[in-house]
């Protein structure tokens, strides 16, 4: 079973590299990185967190990434995918919904909500396309 959250541990700069990240990002605000060769200007939620590492690594701090991943329990994955709790508990009982725990309590991701919910869609049979007659 995966952690709730995925978290890295990243050591300081020596003091030479965290000086000259200090003196870079005093010069201009400007978020552009480079991958793979193209540069890309981030977008603000991005390039703020990214200022936010980068300052801190020019502080000289050591610094812990965690992922913040937004999770469910059974009472709102139910009241998202429109059924029963009772009737949810039932899906990631038969591992139909992936489900993580904490403790006794179920998490449950949006995403996997949405995709069973998706797929369930796909899988109703199409509505009647009037070729009968209709009842009188």
């Amino acid at each position: 079973m995966t952690a709730l959250t995925r978290t890295t541990q990243h050591e300081a700069l020596a003091g030479p590299d965290a000086a000259r990240l200090a003196r870079a990002l005093g010069e201009s605000a400007d978020a552009t990185v480079f991958v793979n060769g193209t540069a890309l200007r981030l977008p603000s939620a991005a390039a703020g967190a990214v200022l936010d590492l980068l300052g801190r690594l020019a502080d000289g701090e050591a610094v812990v990434l965690s992922t913040a991943e937004r999770w469910l329990n059974t009472s709102q994955a139910a009241r998202l995918a429109g059924v029963s709790n009772t009737y949810m508990r039932n899906l990631t009982d038969a591992g139909t919904i992936p489900v993580e725990y904490r403790g006794s309590h179920r998490r449950i991701k949006p995403a996997d909500i949405t995709a069973w919910v998706a797929s369930r869609r796909v899988e109703a049979p199409p509505a009647d396309q009037g070729g009968g007659e209709a009842p009188e």
